[in-house]
């Protein structure tokens, strides 16, 4: 379709379903207007499947009401006052434990022990377990969320527990045959969050946090140099990880990325990016704002003025940026003491040319931003995060000269 025609994304994923041979199972929830799921379905079963994560009290009735009260919450707190969303937070915020019905206000504040849980209150969860080496990981004495009839830490709420503490006989029936041998997040009728909530308690648990995470490459934080280092006598004190043969089913390197060659010769320069404070991710929907792409017009290159002035770059030059990839962008130098000597900074807002080259032909008629250059990721290096495998975006290696 036409750009600014397009069918909306719901649409296309049901066709597609339609078309793999799964969209009956699909959209077996959802009613449909001709080929469009009805929004509002999509949204009711995300929340059902989000139980396991103590977002199931959301609803599109309870979200479509605060939008139609936003008046009466109050800005600073975020709770409404009076109104037929009273003492509920705006949005909803996660944990809304249990069903819509349940009527739970959202949580504006994780681990808040100051308010009830069934008031947006919030201890630990018990994530880790209930003792490590002998350790408890349950919570101290004393340490509850206001008005819980169990005061010292317990454990994630499922049925073996309910019946221990005898609250088992608070289910109705259907919720006592749905909640048999279930835990919390697991039990698709809300009784045990409901019957753990009318009692005080956080239906995750009340735990300790931890500060030696045994499950991590290193329990305790060490400083590690990056792959790609500018200090190879770091590197010999700090390395890295040993590659991986399967980590998260791949392949991936650290040591030998990192003892592979010294670029520091080659490439002095750390460098770092980060986000403008006028742009948002790749920048393309904020790009094309006017208000917005008029305050930052240009892709540039944060540089001290030492480093600029060792290498012959004025202010507003257009300068290389390569990297040990062999990728280089173009993009303006901007001489500041914001960051550095030794250090540049690049903003990741930017897309629309590659490597030089106004690539900005690709774009669809009349879509193109108003602001467009260089992508900083264009010239970023190998590496991910050895616990989240986040792609390494904060710290490699370059070298600048002028265009």
């Amino acid at each position: 379709a036409p750009v600014f025609e397009s069918r909306k994304d719901h649409t296309i994923m049901a066709q597609l379903a339609q078309r793999l041979g799964f969209g009956a199972e699909l959209t077996k929830n959802f009613q449909m207007q001709g080929d469009e799921p009805v929004i509002e379905d999509i949204l009711r079963e995300i929340n059902r499947g989000a139980l396991t994560i103590g977002y199931s009290g959301q609803s599109p009735e309870r979200l479509k009401l605060h939008m139609l009260n936003k008046h009466t919450f109050n800005a600073r707190t975020l709770r409404a006052e009076g109104g037929p969303c009273d003492g509920e937070y705006y949005g909803l915020p996660w944990p809304c434990w249990g069903t819509p019905e349940l009527k739970h206000p959202g949580t504006p504040l994780l681990y808040d022990e100051s308010k009830s849980v069934a008031q947006g209150g919030l201890p630990f969860r018990a994530n880790w377990g209930i003792e490590h080496n002998g350790q408890s990981m349950l919570a101290a004495d004393g340490s509850a969320t206001a008005g819980s009839e169990i005061t010292t830490g317990y454990p994630q709420f499922d049925s073996v527990l309910l019946k221990k503490l005898g609250w088992w006989s608070e289910l109705t029936p259907a919720e006592q045959a749905s909640a048999q041998g279930k835990s919390w997040s697991t039990d698709v009728s809300g009784g045990i969050i409901r019957v753990a909530i009318k009692h005080g308690c956080a239906p995750f648990g009340n735990a300790r946090a931890r500060c030696v995470v045994w499950n991590f490459p290193d329990p305790v934080p060490v400083h590690r140099e990056p792959l790609y280092s500018s200090r190879p006598d770091l590197v010999k004190q700090y390395p890295t990880y040993d590659d991986k043969k399967t980590f998260w089913r791949l392949p991936t390197l650290y040591r030998s990325i990192q003892q592979a060659a010294d670029y520091s010769a080659k490439f002095p320069l750390v460098m770092t990016s980060g986000r403008l404070v006028e742009y948002e991710g790749g920048g393309d929907e904020s790009r094309s704002n006017i208000w917005l792409a008029e305050l930052q017009q240009e892709m540039f290159c944060d540089i001290h003025p030492a480093d600029a002035n060792d290498r012959g770059v004025k202010p507003h030059d257009y300068i290389w940026v390569a990297t040990p990839t062999g990728a280089r962008i173009k993009v303006r130098a901007r001489l500041t003491r914001s960051v550095g000597r030794g250090v540049v900074f690049l903003p990741y807002h930017f897309a629309g040319w590659w490597q030089g080259k106004d690539i900005r032909d690709k774009y669809p008629e009349g879509a193109v931003p108003y602001v467009s250059g260089e992508a900083a990721n264009t010239a970023w290096t190998y590496g991910y995060d050895a616990v989240t495998m986040m792609q390494e975006t904060k710290t490699s290696l370059c070298q600048i000269t002028r265009a």
